[in-house]
């Protein structure tokens, strides 16, 4: 006999506050090679936002969807396959959502066992529920193109979500961190996340800033904001280096073809939904690794309960101070 469940949902796109329903669902069963988790906290990104918005046109995957990728609490059902001895287990979950119908904004969750990771004693549950999206593009940014130590690295919108974790994660990998932020309020945040030197975007000669030092340019530019940051990024980008984006404000920026061909540079462009799984699993290892070392600190701003979904959203859409967006299911 099924249980029913809180949960939130919606079965058409636009404003979160006309779409998002909040009610009883199903339970949901764990099939083959998957576990259920109960869900004590769902974290909100900005691309759980823009797919409920239908960002660029995308229309709706499924019929009904439960909006959210990343989540933390404990495995209590297993499927055919996986260890019992899991149940119970402390996890955060990533990839909820990510070309699935049903994510965490509900108290139960089915996710694939290698989606459900062990979150550390002394990690809360809330800091947990931050981890997923976020920081996998950032471990990707960050070392897709191999090891950072001894390099320099430009992180854009170091005092974001996914800045944070890669200004955090450089540093960790020995990298010498350089980042940018919008406003001289972010700059303390960036600093806190591991920049050694941050400049902010608007002020006069950013860019003879950068190479000063770094006199032969940045090595790495992790970025958010391809179309806007391209000029400045053609500017202190070194030989052979990387420029790793994960947005763009533009769907099809200007390239700086010259500068960046004499550079012999290299554009990597990042799709968290659409990660290879060998590189979400090292990305996931390596973040578990770095929080027992207590190497990364998450902030969390903003705290909704589940009926209160709409205004998580918007919170993440229109953002009015610092730290991250999650929604209480317990």
């Amino acid at each position: 006999m099924p249980v029913s469940v809180r949960a939130a949902w919606y079965e058409r796109q636009g404003p979160a506050e006309d779409v998002l329903n909040v009610g009883d669902r199903d339970d949901p069963v764990p099939g083959g090679g998957e576990v259920r988790v109960r869900v004590r906290v769902s974290g909100v990104t900005t691309e759980d936002a823009k797919k409920r918005a239908g960002w660029l046109g995308h229309a709706m995957p499924y019929p009904l969807v439960v909006p959210h990728s990343d989540g933390a609490g404990e495995i209590e059902a297993v499927g055919a396959g996986i260890d019992p001895s899991r149940i119970g287990e402390r996890v955060w979950c990533y990839g909820a959502q990510a070309r699935r119908p049903f994510g965490t904004a509900a108290e139960l969750v089915v996710v694939p066992e290698r989606q459900a990771v062990r979150l550390p004693e002394h990690v809360s549950l809330g800091e947990g529920a931050c981890l997923g999206t976020a920081g996998l593009t950032a471990h990707r940014a960050v070392f897709a193109d191999g090891p950072v130590a001894g390099k320099t690295v430009l992180v854009a919108g170091a005092a974001g979500a996914v800045g944070s974790f890669a200004a955090q994660l450089a540093a960790h990998g020995g990298a010498t961190v350089l980042a940018t932020v919008r406003t001289p309020e972010d700059v303390r945040r960036a600093q806190r996340a591991g920049a050694e030197h941050v400049f902010v975007l608007g002020e006069t000669g950013v860019a003879s800033s950068i190479l000063e030092v770094a006199p032969r340019g940045v090595d790495r530019i992790v970025e958010v904001a391809l179309s806007a940051n391209l000029e400045l990024d053609a500017k202190v980008l070194g030989p052979s280096g990387v420029i790793a984006a994960y947005s763009s404000s533009e769907i099809e920026p200007r390239l700086p073809f010259w500068p960046l061909a004499f550079s012999n540079a290299t554009l990597r462009l990042l799709g968290s939904d659409d990660f290879p799984e060998d590189a979400r699993e090292e990305a996931a290892t390596a973040l578990v690794q770095c929080l027992e070392e207590r190497a990364i600190q998450i902030e969390i701003g903003a705290w909704f309960p589940l009926d209160q979904i709409a205004a998580a959203h918007m919170a993440v859409e229109l953002p009015s101070g610092p730290g991250r967006v999650v929604v209480l299911l317990d």
